[in-house]
């Protein structure tokens, strides 16, 4: 191996010529380049030594020709180093941005500065290069959504949310956050069925329990559709404030139909039940709809003891046959489970009256018996002559103090109300009338005090009630 200073043959495995004592080092194939630089760089010191005096200029130049070799042999191992520490630098600093240029972290972290900034469009083009990266992180995209929405680009805020609602990598809480969101952004629209629509199709229970008061959920039915041999209440439910309306004929139901409340009633008949939800909001739910065949043994009607027809004397109508769960009415109106309920035989009253009676149970009915009749006295006392006579009767005793029937100073009051007219003791015809209780705030109220008065004669008497059976006493 030779020198590459003098030229001289050196030994192997030496770092210095025995020679010329100069060091030995490997330098890259650049190394000229960079000694050219450093040279360069060194020139102003040449320079300074041309403007010396000639004598010192010819020393020095001596002594710089006799060190010329030297420094340039030194120098160029100097210069090998320091390229080879630019080009580590160079090589960092380009490891540096490619690892920055793949990092999803780094990209994130640069779009959420931006953000804090105001400077949107660069956060988004960070986001989007983080996504490239990391195509699992739901987090990324929620946080992108909100810079769109800070942008007040709603079109790109749902349209985001919207792929996180549908994404199958988002968790629970990541999904309640973005329906939440796209629930307030409808809201402020006003677009209420698109809520409804989206809940419809929402896997997480919780998330439709927490915006249950949006949803227009079908109405359910109680009983299944099919063929009953008994009478069925039929309950309309659905979760959520609002309205149920239905129809029983298959048609579709409005709000100008049936608005359900209480329980319907399915007795004897076919019935095809449809039924829709009107939430608060106005959304309607889809159509809810049932068929029914109610095939139910009608109960045996009441059986009467007097046919309809006019009648001149007093007259007890009788219940002859099985008198539990019969029902009437006095003015041809069918009777339910609301009507007077037959206890005891019912005096026929004066003038017209249509009676319809029917035994009644939970769902089912017997055929509704009806008798119309008409029963008048001849005779010149009436009903409101025999009040009349009581009543005088009261004042005479100085029970009561004037036709209004006070008493005292107050405004309580008795009053004497007829009630019908019956037979007793084998005697044709006396009107009962009964005394009435009535207080200051005009609550009315029987005494127990009745008395009796012949339709014929006009004389009275007191009449005691007990048990059903009537007696009479003088006055």
């Amino acid at each position: 191996m030779k020198c590459p200073n003098c030229g001289a043959e050196m030994k192997e495995g030496r770092l210095y010529c025995e020679n010329c004592g100069e060091d030995i080092h490997i330098v890259p194939d650049f190394e000229p380049e960079l000694e050219r630089n450093i040279e360069q760089s060194l020139g102003h010191i040449l320079d300074d030594v041309g403007q010396q005096e000639p004598s010192e200029r010819k020393d020095k130049e001596a002594d710089a020709g006799a060190k010329q070799g030297s420094l340039s042999g030194r120098l160029r191992p100097l210069a090998g180093w320091v390229g080879m520490g630019l080009l580590v630098l160079l090589l960092i600093a380009g490891g540096v941005r490619i690892f920055q240029y793949y990092s999803s972290d780094y990209q994130a972290e640069r779009a959420r500065k931006a953000t804090v900034a105001g400077q949107y469009e660069r956060a988004i083009r960070y986001y989007n290069r983080a996504m490239e990266l990391d195509r699992l992180n739901v987090d990324l995209m929620l946080e992108l959504a909100d810079v769109y929405f800070l942008k007040n680009d709603k079109t790109e805020y749902e349209f985001w949310l919207q792929r996180i609602v549908e994404d199958p990598k988002t968790d629970a809480e990541q999904l309640s956050s973005a329906y939440g969101k796209l629930i307030a952004l409808y809201r402020a629209k006003e677009d209420y069925q698109t809520i409804n629509d989206m809940l419809l199709t929402c896997e997480s229970e919780s998330i439709r329990t927490t915006y249950q008061s949006y949803l227009a959920q079908m109405p359910q039915f109680s009983v299944p559709a099919g063929d009953y041999d008994e009478v069925k209440a039929l309950k309309i439910t659905v979760t959520g404030k609002g309205n149920i309306y239905y129809t029983l004929d298959g048609s579709v139901p409005d709000e100008r139909d049936e608005h359900y409340t209480t329980p319907i009633l399915l007795e004897n008949g076919d019935y095809k039940v449809q039924a829709i939800f009107v939430n608060e909001n106005g959304v309607v739910s889809e159509v809810a709809d049932a068929t029914y065949h109610i095939h139910v043994e009608e109960l045996e009607p009441p059986l009467l003891n007097v046919d309809g027809g006019v009648y001149d004397t007093p007259v007890l109508i009788t219940v002859v046959n099985d008198t539990e769960d019969v029902y009437y009415t006095t003015d041809g109106t069918v009777p339910t489970m609301d009507s007077a309920q037959y206890t005891e035989p019912i005096p026929m009253p004066l003038g017209v009256s249509t009676f319809q009676f029917a035994r009644l149970e939970t769902g089912r009915s017997s055929v509704v018996v009806e008798r119309v009749f008409t029963f008048e006295l001849d005779t010149d006392v009436t009903p409101e002559k025999a009040v009349d006579k009581v009543r005088k009767h009261a004042l005479d005793t100085g029970k009561i103090r004037d036709d209004s029937g006070h008493f005292e100073d107050s405004e309580a009051c008795y009053q004497y109300q007829y009630l019908y007219v019956i037979d007793i003791n084998d005697i044709n015809a006396f009107y009962v009338v009964a005394e009435v209780f009535v207080d200051a705030q005009g609550v009315a109220a029987r005494t127990g005090n009745y008395y009796a008065v012949n339709a014929y004669s006009g004389y009275f008497y007191r009449l005691q009630i007990e048990d059903g059976g009537y007696q009479l006493s003088e006055l």
